[in-house]
C-alpha cells in the first residue's frame, strides 16, 4: 500500500516527470549556446533568439528529433513561451507612452494596419501558405518574434510554422537594420525623424536599437518610443485577428439558421443558435498577463522599490525573459524540418519582404 502511494506521489501533476525536466534542460543548453554564438561578429546582428532557433533547427537536421525529450521540448515551446510573453510586458512603460507617445501611437496604428493588410494580400496573391503568412503579418506589424510567439497559440499554429516565421523575421529585420545604418548618414532627415522611422518600420526592438544607436541618443530614444507604441498594440491586434473569423462565422451561422428554420418553433431555433455560435477560440489569458506586468512595472514597482533597485530588477528580468524566449525558440526550432523550409517559406518570405519595403518607403515619405 505504501509503495503504491509513493509511486502515485512521484507521478503527481505537481512535479514534472524526469523526461520533461531533461527536455527543458536540453532547450536551456541550446539557448545558452545560441546566446554565446550571438556574441560572435556577424551573429551579433541577429541576436540570441534567432541563434538559438537556427542552432536547434540544425541539430534536428543533423541528428533528428529527440523523441525521448519531447515532453520537455513541448513545455519549453508552450508554457515557457507564454511566461516569457507575460514578462515581456515589463518592457512597455505605459507612463512614457501616455506622456510622450500618443501621436506616435496613432501612427503606429496605421503602421500595424498597413503591414497586416499588405502582407496578407500579397500572401494571398502569391498563393503563399496561409498560416505562415498570418504569423509573418503580425511579426512585421508589431514586434517580430515576440508577436509571432503571442499569436501562434491563438491561431493554433504548428511549432514548425512558428519557428520558421520567427527565423524569417530575424533574417529580414537584421538585413533592414543593417541597410538603415548604412543609409543614415546620407538621408536628409534629422536624428529624431530617423529614430522614429526606425521604430515605426523595423521588426524587433533589437533591430531598432541596432539601427538608431549610431545616429545618437535622441534617435535611439525616439526610435524605442515609437517601437513601444507598436508593442502596446500587441494585445488588441491579437484579439482582433483571432476574433474576426469567429465573429464572421457566428454571423453567417445565425443568418443560415434564420433562413433555414423559419417554420421551426422558437425554442428549437434558440438551441441551434446557441450550439452553433459558441466562441471558436480560447481566451488568451497570457495577454492579460502582458498588460498586468506592463502596469505593474510602470506604476507599482517604482513605489515598492527605489529607482536604482527597480532598474536593476528590470534588467535582471529582461535577461531572464530573453533566456526563456531563447529556450522557447530552441523548442520551436527542434520542430523545424529544414528539408521543407524552402518549399513552404519562399512565398510568405516574398510577401513579407515586399510589404516591408513598401512600409519603409511610405513611412519615410510621410515623416
Amino acid at each position: 500500500m505504501l509503495t503504491n502511494r509513493l509511486r502515485a506521489a512521484s507521478t503527481s501533476p505537481t512535479t514534472l516527470p524526469q523526461p520533461t525536466i531533461a527536455g527543458i534542460l536540453f532547450t536551456l543548453l541550446i539557448a545558452l549556446l545560441g546566446w554565446g554564438l550571438s556574441f560572435l561578429p556577424g551573429l551579433d546582428r541577429i541576436g540570441p533568439l534567432a541563434c538559438a532557433l537556427f542552432l536547434a533547427a540544425t541539430y534536428r537536421y543533423r541528428f533528428g528529433y529527440p523523441l525521448a525529450l519531447a515532453q520537455g521540448i513541448r513545455f519549453s515551446s508552450g508554457t515557457l513561451l507564454r511566461i516569457a510573453i507575460v514578462l515581456y510586458g515589463l518592457k512597455l512603460n505605459v507612463a512614457d507612452l501616455l506622456h510622450h507617445g500618443l501621436p506616435l501611437l496613432a501612427r503606429s496604428a496605421g503602421t500595424v494596419a498597413f503591414s497586416l493588410v499588405a502582407v496578407l494580400l500579397l500572401g494571398r496573391w502569391l498563393r503563399a501558405d496561409a498560416k505562415l503568412t498570418a504569423l509573418l503579418a503580425v511579426g512585421t506589424a508589431i514586434c517580430g518574434a515576440a508577436a509571432i510567439a503571442a499569436i501562434s497559440p491563438l491561431l493554433k499554429s504548428r511549432d514548425e510554422d512558428t519557428a520558421v516565421s520567427a527565423g524569417l523575421i530575424a533574417l529580414i529585420g537584421t538585413g533592414f537594420a543593417a541597410a538603415y545604418t548604412l543609409l543614415q548618414p546620407w538621408l536628409p532627415i534629422d536624428a529624431s525623424q530617423y529614430g522614429i522611422w526606425s521604430g515605426l518600420t523595423l521588426h524587433e526592438i533589437a533591430h531598432v536599437a541596432m539601427a538608431a544607436a549610431p545616429a545618437g541618443e535622441n534617435a535611439l530614444a525616439d526610435g524605442l518610443l515609437a517601437k513601444l507604441c507598436r508593442v502596446a498594440l500587441l494585445v488588441p491586434t491579437c484579439l482582433a485577428i483571432v476574433a474576426f473569423p469567429a465573429l464572421r462565422e457566428r454571423f453567417l451561422r445565425k443568418r443560415s439558421v434564420a433562413t433555414q428554420t423559419e417554420s421551426v418553433p422558437g425554442n428549437i431555433i434558440n438551441d441551434v443558435v446557441r450550439k452553433q455560435t459558441r466562441p471558436a477560440f480560447p481566451f488568451p489569458w497570457f495577454l492579460l498577463g502582458f498588460v498586468a506586468t506592463s502596469l505593474f512595472g510602470t506604476y507599482a514597482l517604482p513605489v515598492l522599490v527605489d529607482a536604482t533597485e527597480a532598474s536593476a530588477l528590470l534588467h535582471f528580468i529582461s535577461i531572464a525573459t530573453t533566456l526563456l524566449l531563447a529556450m522557447a525558440m530552441a523548442g520551436l526550432g527542434l520542430n523545424v524540418d529544414l528539408r521543407n523550409f524552402r518549399s513552404r517559406a519562399l512565398r510568405p518570405f516574398t510577401a513579407m519582404l515586399i510589404a516591408s519595403l513598401l512600409l519603409s518607403a511610405l513611412t519615410y515619405f510621410t515623416l
